[in-house]
């Protein structure tokens, strides 16, 4: 029987290694122990197994609600600085399954449509900041974007006193809380002692305490002032009913809140910015997406958009070559099993290598070269193809992720004519818990566009 391996350095090495540099310290790793291997992070927990084998993954991920692995919450304890003990990331079980289902309707189906013009309406305002002949930071201007439209579809706040404070405060919480030193704290949590306002940790908490009280403020003014046809994701929050009739907590309600506003727009706001790199870094891709953006003429239907197949290979391909998640969440045994020839004994902790299996030679020819065709070629099951995670804790906002990526490249696409500012290329980093491009992504702005019509057909 096969015997588990990895890296034999201390535990504390090994962490280092893995906060610092961990795309290259997997793909080390799988070059010497295999698609199966593992790393040591911390006293908590026995070494940790990472998992690249698509057959493997798949045996985890879809027996990962009972037995013989399950997908605990408590054991994602790094997110509770971030979301709280209550968001849907921290919970196991029935009460995991009651807030998927209390959460799924806002980001599915009709509903998700509804969302199209506050995407839309947010891009124009990001846009008209840019001017001809000058440059811009891809990723500030989508992380404007994507923030902003989390804040509208989830609270309806547009442009008053808290909703502005709210963007300012939570955008400087997010990239402090995304700094290496942050990160260290994080993982070694030691670390985390308020030493006052000045004390890195000390800051954090305060800006994190500022959030939190406008959250709160918004969900006691809403309950006071309760408004049924606001169709806003707090307001559906605020009615949904689990099968015992009982509805979220205010603590619920922040928790979750803090949860979608972190997850829902950083990760987003990376992928956008990656995109518009990829498709200006490669002429033909520019070329054959504007081509197929224009056959939809000056009318940007959205079910048009989201349909587009070449625009949704592009931005499947972006999410494969650097996904923003490079692990999926924790699962642990339950009871012993044989997993691709490894005897697994209770309590091993497993992660999917997200990053890992997207850089399989034998899945993807080339896989470090950016090539949208290869999702026109072949279709990947959800264990070869996995961004947003698979099984019981697979992202609940996939689809609107996805619909928004679609939305703000075919809006900025067709009405600008861009050219990236520097062409040397650009490889991800650590950001945070997720990853982004290891500098900034700025392009040119030459000047806008025009339409040109022409025919599905003639394009594909």
């Amino acid at each position: 029987m096969k015997q588990l391996q990895g890296p034999q350095s201390p535990t504390f090495v090994q962490t280092l290694q893995w906060i610092f540099r961990p795309m290259q310290y997997m793909e080390e790793c799988a070059k010497r122990y295999g698609d199966i291997f593992t790393i040591q992070l911390g006293a908590e927990f026995d070494p940790l197994v990472y998992v690249s084998n698509p057959k493997a993954l798949q045996q985890i991920l879809t027996n990962d609600t009972t037995k013989p692995f399950t997908a605990p919450g408590d054991i994602n304890k790094i997110f509770e600085p971030l979301t709280g003990k209550l968001s849907i990331f921290g919970l196991s079980g029935k009460q995991h399954q009651r807030q998927r289902q209390l959460m799924m309707p806002p980001f599915h189906g009709d509903r998700m449509l509804t969302y199209a013009d506050t995407i839309a309406k947010v891009t124009e305002k990001i846009m008209s900041r840019w001017q001809v002949g000058e440059s811009f930071c891809a990723r500030t201007s989508t992380q404007a974007i994507t923030l902003r439209v989390i804040m509208q579809a989830v609270f309806g706040l547009y442009d008053g006193p808290r909703a502005q404070q709210l963007e300012k405060v939570l955008g400087e919480m997010i990239d402090e809380a995304s700094s290496p030193l942050s990160v260290t704290m994080i993982y070694f949590p030691f670390l985390q002692k308020d030493l006052g306002a000045w004390s890195p940790w000390g800051k954090y908490l305060r800006r994190k305490a500022q959030v939190d009280k406008l959250i709160y403020d918004e969900i006691q003014e809403r309950r006071e002032n309760f408004d049924p046809s606001r169709t806003d994701i707090l307001n559906l929050l605020m009615v949904a009913r689990d099968e015992a009739g009982e509805g979220m907590t205010d603590e619920e309600l922040h928790d979750e809140l803090m949860a979608l506003l972190l997850a829902g727009h950083e990760t987003t706001a990376t992928a956008l910015a990656w995109a518009l790199y990829w498709i200006h870094q490669i002429p033909e891709v520019r070329s054959k997406l504007l081509a197929e953006l224009d056959t939809l003429g000056e009318n940007l239907d959205p079910n048009a958009i989201f349909k587009l197949p070449y625009l949704n290979a592009v931005c499947c391909e972006t999410l494969r070559i650097y996904p923003v998640a490079m692990l999926t969440f924790p699962r642990v045994v339950q009871e012993p099993v044989n997993l691709a020839g490894y005897d697994l004994q209770p309590g091993t902790v497993l992660l999917g290598s997200i990053y890992l299996t997207h850089r399989r030679e034998d899945l993807y020819h080339e896989p470090e070269k950016f090539k949208p065709e290869r999702f026109l070629e072949r279709q990947f099951s959800p264990y070869e193809f996995l961004p947003f995670g698979a099984g019981a804790r697979r992202c609940i906002g996939f689809a609107f992720a996805q619909f928004e990526m679609k939305m703000v490249l075919a809006k900025v696409l067709s009405s600008l004519d861009l050219e990236l500012a520097d062409r040397t290329e650009i490889k991800a980093a650590r950001r945070g818990l997720v990853t982004a491009p290891n500098r900034s992504v700025r392009l040119l702005v030459k000047g806008k566009r025009t339409v040109k019509p022409r025919s599905l057909e003639a394009v594909m």
